[in-house]
């Protein structure tokens, strides 16, 4: 009588658990029972699977076209050289004078004679200058462009009538107002290679849903984290595409601005071989050019990938 008042409430829940604990554990026991038999049929499965044959049709797909590209580009080369007599070399001797020329790329014989690794390389510190300084300034420019409508409405017409001039055409203000050759072809660089970024930023705020400012804004949350939370991360695609854009843009102006400015540069180095009348070192630089442009899209494309992401549809 006294147990049956002083019965514990913990006794209570805890005697039908441990009634139903074996029917628990043979219900487990099943599942694991079935879950072995599960895998062991898969393995089996797989095991009887024949391993797929390699891809043939795929890999001469992917190999077969830019190998018949590059032999009719060679084989057209091959016959316009043909036909000029000795006006353009031919591939064969293009080919001997890039393995003169490459066997050592960094020789230094003077300030105007260098190896074409050093012209290379000064070229691309120009870019990496000029790119950087308009990275700086319009990713900014396009944030707020596309965040507020009045700067919308007040730099568009700005845009639309200065992006279209020719990057070129702004060498002359640089050197009048720098003074110098190399800072005028960075601030060529730099004048070409905004616009891309401007644009493409702006866009991609304006393309921003609104329902994820409208919870900014039930959120109360600041400017700032507007800007990191929410444009940011959607902004990110469009952003790089702008910076793609802008490299290939200012790798094709920084040849032409060092043909004119002269100096220590891959275009100042086209042009070099020219007044020297070597016909071989201009195509072989036309040859190197196309590769470090190919290069620096191939990286900024892998980099605009990892950072892009798509839309799930609901």
């Amino acid at each position: 009588m006294v147990s049956a008042i002083f019965h514990s409430p913990l006794e209570t829940r805890v005697a039908p658990a441990a009634a139903s604990a074996p029917s628990a554990i043979k219900q487990i026991a099943a599942h694991v029972d079935s879950t072995g038999a599960t895998a062991q049929k898969v393995i089996e499965t797989r095991a009887k699977t024949p391993v797929s044959p390699f891809d043939w049709r795929g890999f001469w797909l992917a190999v077969l076209p830019p190998i018949f590209g590059l032999g009719l580009l060679i084989g057209v080369w091959a016959l316009v050289s043909i036909s000029t007599a000795s006006s353009i070399p031919s591939p064969t001797e293009t080919f001997k004078q890039a393995v003169v020329i490459f066997s050592d790329p960094f020789y230094r014989k003077g300030p105007n004679d260098q190896g074409v690794g050093w012209n290379i390389l000064a070229s691309l510190e120009r870019v990496a200058v000029g790119f950087g300084l308009a990275a700086a300034v319009g990713i900014p420019a396009g944030f707020m462009i596309g965040r507020f409508e009045f700067l919308s409405r007040m730099f568009n017409p700005l845009i639309s009538l200065l992006r279209p001039v020719s990057p070129l055409a702004w060498l002359p203000i640089g050197l009048l107002v720098f003074k110098g050759a190399n800072p005028a072809a960075i601030w060529t660089i730099f004048i070409c290679s905004i616009w891309p970024m401007i644009i493409n930023t702006a866009v991609g705020v304006q393309r921003v849903p609104q329902d994820y400012m409208n919870v900014a804004r039930v959120l109360n949350l600041s400017e700032w984290k507007i800007v990191t939370k929410i444009l940011f991360p959607s902004v990110l695609p469009y952003m790089l595409t702008g910076v793609r854009l802008a490299v290939g843009t200012a790798w094709l102006v920084i040849v032409a601005a060092e043909m004119l400015t002269g100096g220590v540069g891959i275009g100042f180095w086209v042009w070099d071989e020219w007044n020297n009348l070597n016909v071989k070192n201009i195509i072989i630089a036309i040859f190197v050019i196309g590769i470090v442009g190919l290069i620096l899209e191939y990286a900024l494309i892998k980099i605009a990938t990892a950072f892009t992401f798509e839309e799930v549809k609901s």
